[in-house]
């Protein structure tokens, strides 16, 4: 498959996955409206629209090591998710990116534009995007994109 230069990142949670999408020519993401799901399977299923529609090359999804950057519980679960989600993304590869920092990152981003007016209240449903966004930027940065 040739390379798009589209690149989608997922901060996994347990009923809510933040999604956000980005392409290494501008070096920037963007947060997509989040997933919220009850069944691994449901969220697989709208993953795989997200996908089809955005035809992303890569797939970065977020990887919560704990702060001595050993594996987690989390951790360990993420990569149970990307095997599957391999199963729907073939022929693309998918990295996971430390997001220790990102969660924390997004709200003080959030905290901020709020102050600033340019973020409401609403907005704060797509946290997860924003996160999903900050490992995107911060991989894309690791990976010289930026």
């Amino acid at each position: 498959m040739p390379e798009s230069g589209a690149l989608l990142a997922i901060d996994y949670g347990t009923r809510t996955a933040g999604l956000a999408i980005g392409h290494r020519l501008t070096g920037s993401a963007r947060p997509l409206a989040p997933i919220r799901y009850r069944r691994p399977e449901a969220l697989l299923t709208e993953l795989a629209a997200v996908i089809k529609q955005w035809k992303p090359e890569r797939i970065v999804v977020g990887l919560p090591l704990g702060s001595d950057g050993d594996e987690t519980p989390m951790s360990r679960e993420i990569r149970r998710f990307a095997a599957t989600l391999a199963d729907i993304a073939p022929n693309r590869a998918i990295e996971f990116h430390d997001e220790r920092m990102s969660s924390e990152h997004a709200a003080r981003d959030f905290a901020e534009r709020r102050g600033q007016g340019r973020a409401r209240r609403r907005d704060a449903e797509r946290m997860d995007s924003l996160a999903a966004a900050v490992i995107l930027e911060s991989w894309m940065s690791e990976h010289g994109c930026i």
